[in-house]
């Protein structure tokens, strides 16, 4: 098994704390990529589900349509926040998980497992790669993710 990183942080007064797999790649805008064969499969991090809050609806782009690294993927709406789901590469829409629609909270409790986005036949996958956050740059990257997202 991978190695994962824990954060601990403070959120809406309350402790919380987000799980990332070093051997995904993440955005800044917290979707991560998992290159599985010639297929990536996009979810969102569980960074971004906790400060997003319990999700109550997911709509995301559908089969077929190509999108660009950091265009809109989708819409994800909690009880406090509705917002763009931004693709972590470059590539065409080829699954949607269909699971999600019924059952939008699998994004909050398992966004690595059952609670993933959609597969993307990627276009620029080696070179996009390179911009994304993986391995023990994680750490960095969340310490300062946390102060700055969640300053009050």
């Amino acid at each position: 098994m991978s190695e994962v990183y824990n954060f601990s942080f403070d959120k809406d007064g309350e402790k919380a704390t987000a799980k990332l797999p070093a051997n995904l790649h993440y955005h800044k805008d917290h979707t991560y990529a998992k290159v599985e064969g010639k297929n990536v499969k996009v979810g969102l991090d569980d960074f971004g589900q906790s400060i997003a809050g319990k999700i109550l609806f997911v709509r995301l782009r559908p089969e077929g349509k190509t999108v660009n690294q950091g265009e809109s993927i989708g819409k994800l709406e909690s009880g406090k926040w509705v917002g763009d789901i931004k693709a972590p590469v470059s590539g065409t829409i080829t699954q949607v998980n269909t699971k999600i629609k019924g059952t939008p909270s699998l994004v909050n409790t398992d966004p690595y497992g059952e609670g993933w986005l959609l597969l993307l036949q990627p276009s620029k996958l080696d070179e996009e790669l390179k911009t994304l956050t993986t391995g023990p740059a994680i750490k960095k990257w969340m310490e300062k993710e946390v102060v700055e997202r969640l300053k009050k």
